[in-house]
């Protein structure tokens, strides 16, 4: 299938206006890599990760008469994933750890095989708190910017800055552990 040389929003500009040839090329253009990232936050439930992906979608499509121009697709798309998360983990999660103090030196140095970085960087994202798992995802797996993760996730953009700040730290004060192994 050939792909179209035409930008997401132009695409969803055209799925709001009925298009069903635009929402198909969308979600051919993003269902793999949305499936990716509700299997990072889940874990090992890939059906759950499927189910997710498609209900994401689902509701895009039934939204889509909503869009506005000028609107970026994905920090839409990735508000509407985020928000199915979060009302997920929600209600699986009766309380939300605290962030631990974030740590003054930011220049740790950890020297490991890859495979134990891999293992030990894993471990130590779900440990992170889960609204801050998510934040680290959504900046680094997602590369989406600051401000629109501060779009999707509805808070300022400084406390988005801060918390992917504490975040990290958290991830750099856990790593240490892994020194020298």
């Amino acid at each position: 299938m050939r792909r179209s040389v035409q930008t997401d929003e132009q695409l969803m500009q055209k799925a709001a206006r009925g298009s069903e040839h635009a929402f198909e090329e969308l979600y051919n253009r993003h269902a793999r890599r949305l499936q990716g990232f509700f299997v990072r936050r889940l874990g090992e439930h890939s059906d759950l990760a499927a189910d997710f992906m498609h209900d994401t979608f689902l509701r895009l499509y039934a939204a889509r008469e909503t869009y506005h121009e000028g609107c970026s697709f994905r920090a839409w798309l990735y508000a509407i994933a985020y928000n199915l998360l979060k009302n997920h983990l929600r209600s699986q999660l009766a309380v939300v750890h605290e962030v631990t103090e974030a740590v003054e030196d930011n220049d740790i140095e950890v020297d490991l095989e890859m495979t134990i970085l891999r293992d030990a960087l894993r471990d130590v994202m779900n440990s992170l708190p889960v609204p801050y798992a998510i934040l680290i995802s959504l900046h680094y797996e997602e590369e989406l910017t600051i401000p629109q993760i501060a779009q999707i996730t509805d808070l300022p953009e400084g406390t988005v800055k801060s918390r992917i700040h504490k975040a990290m730290n958290t991830i750099k004060q856990q790593l240490r552990k892994y020194e020298n192994r």
